[in-house]
């Protein structure tokens, strides 16, 4: 991981077509490694969870040019390479699933449900409501403890929606707009022999919570993803 995170160091101060069209025999090069760790992560998460075990890399990764039509930020590279194994399509899956970020300085992973539709939000919200216990219950444990607090804040209402209480126990858990939980990784971390050993027992952690959320899909339905990742 150490020469990929070099690559995406230098990238995030070289971002442009020039630099990667010289640079691009190592983007390759790195490339093929993080799609061998994507294969060995798919097996290792699928010990845990044997829904993800026909699961390819090339469902799982991200191509590393930015779509810049309707972007402000007209940089043509992603600075990070991602894995998204999940049941259902992997990077296009909508169910919680095991996401791991490599970035200098900024990886993590992260579980849950990000970017939902609207009527996917609402039902995520009515089976929090009505089952708040089971979300009490697996943010005691020690084991999620160790990696997580609570939902991620960074997409959150001001005010509880419309039609739900205001006044609910967790209104704070209303309020959010996905159901992500993350935890951050170190360079050093990412960098060690022990990678996917350290990445197995944080989801670990992380399967009841994405058990919990993907329930949802039974309870309620199929839904469609409204923007891409």
């Amino acid at each position: 991981m150490r020469d990929t995170l070099t690559f995406l160091a230098e990238l995030a101060c070289n971002n442009n077509r020039e630099w990667f069209t010289a640079n691009k025999p190592r983007f390759v090069e790195c490339r093929k490694r993080f799609e061998t760790f994507a294969a060995d992560y798919i097996r290792t998460l699928a010990q845990l969870d044997p829904d993800l075990a026909d699961l390819q890399p090339k469902d799982c990764i991200w191509r590393i040019y930015r779509d810049v039509r309707f972007s402000a930020d007209k940089r043509p590279y992603k600075e990070w390479f991602g894995v998204f194994p999940a049941v259902k399509g992997g990077k296009k899956s909508m169910h919680g699933g095991y996401y791991f970020h490599l970035q200098p300085g900024h990886c993590l992973f992260a579980g849950g449900i990000w970017c939902p539709s609207p009527e996917l939000l609402k039902a995520l919200r009515k089976e929090i409501e009505a089952n708040y216990d089971e979300v009490e219950a697996i943010m005691s444990t020690k084991q999620w403890k160790r990696y997580f607090d609570d939902f991620d804040t960074e997409w959150t209402l001001k005010k509880v929606p419309a039609g739900f209480d205001p006044d609910f126990v967790h209104a704070d858990w209303l309020k959010r707009k996905a159901f992500t939980f993350s935890t951050p990784l170190t360079d050093e971390e990412v960098c060690a022999p022990d990678l996917l050993d350290r990445l197995k027992d944080i989801a670990a952690a992380a399967k009841p919570m994405n058990d919990f959320l993907n329930y949802t899909f039974e309870e309620y339905g199929e839904f469609t993803r409204p923007c891409g990742r």
